[in-house]
């Protein structure tokens, strides 16, 4: 068995999968913007899924707070850049894939650029702001891109750009008065940014090769107190 075939030998033998969809994988380019508990997640489990070539945009350092749910940081790595720490993690993960580093914020100055090259974005930012650059962005260079966003004890995750070309502006209209809120820290339990994380990694990978039901048009909301999900039509 090749090295190919045993590394992502259990997602080769799922049903209409195969070596195809992989290789579909492993040939495509994904942006990370932001590497908090969103990032972390998501830059795991498409690391390990095979994608080629991953970007990693933060210009946070790491802190003693992140860990909590910023998986992929250590105690030792307090003070360091966050894209520095993640690539170290990351590359230990797979030798297969590459990775580029862009410690800096998305803004509207650096956005397209940032975005042109990659096949898909995922948007792990924290503030409307840059939520909605990405949207620009996306739309101008014609990129897909999946939005997640959590709170407490709850989380949202849903599709952009796609074949639908819905847009985040048609979710959230009000820009001027949603950009101009005060940014505020807000609690959250650990784990809701690793699922909320996760399920963009599954989005992204659904798009990437093809399978499944994107959730283009539709918002998945999760409450983990509860355990309830919804889904909003927009």
């Amino acid at each position: 068995m090749s090295d190919f075939s045993e590394r992502y030998s259990r997602q080769i033998m799922l049903p209409d999968f195969g070596e195809e969809r992989q290789r579909r994988l492993c040939d495509a380019s994904v942006l990370i913007v932001g590497a908090g508990g969103l990032g972390t997640a998501a830059a795991t489990y498409i690391t390990g899924a095979g994608v080629g070539h991953i970007g990693i945009a933060d210009p946070d350092v790491v802190s003693l707070s992140n860990l909590q749910r910023q998986t992929l940081y250590s105690e030792k790595q307090i003070g360091r850049s966050k894209t520095e720490c993640a690539h170290e993690r990351l590359r230990e993960m797979s030798s297969v894939s590459r990775f580029t580093l862009h410690p800096e914020s998305v803004s509207e100055e650096n956005a397209r650029e940032l975005v042109r090259g990659y096949d898909l974005v995922i948007d792990c930012t924290d503030n409307f702001p840059a939520r909605y650059v990405i949207d620009d962005a996306c739309a101008a260079e014609g990129t897909p891109w999946v939005h997640g966003a959590i709170g407490e004890y709850h989380g949202h995750v849903t599709v952009f750009n796609y074949r639908m070309q819905r847009r985040y502006v048609e979710l959230y209209p009000d820009r001027d008065a949603l950009c101009s809120l005060p940014r505020i820290t807000g609690g959250v339990i650990g784990v809701v940014p690793g699922v909320v994380g996760v399920l963009q990694a599954s989005e992204a990978i659904k798009i990437l090769t093809g399978i499944g039901e994107p959730l283009e048009g539709r918002l998945l909301t999760i409450d983990l107190m509860t355990m309830n999900t919804t889904f909003v039509e927009y």
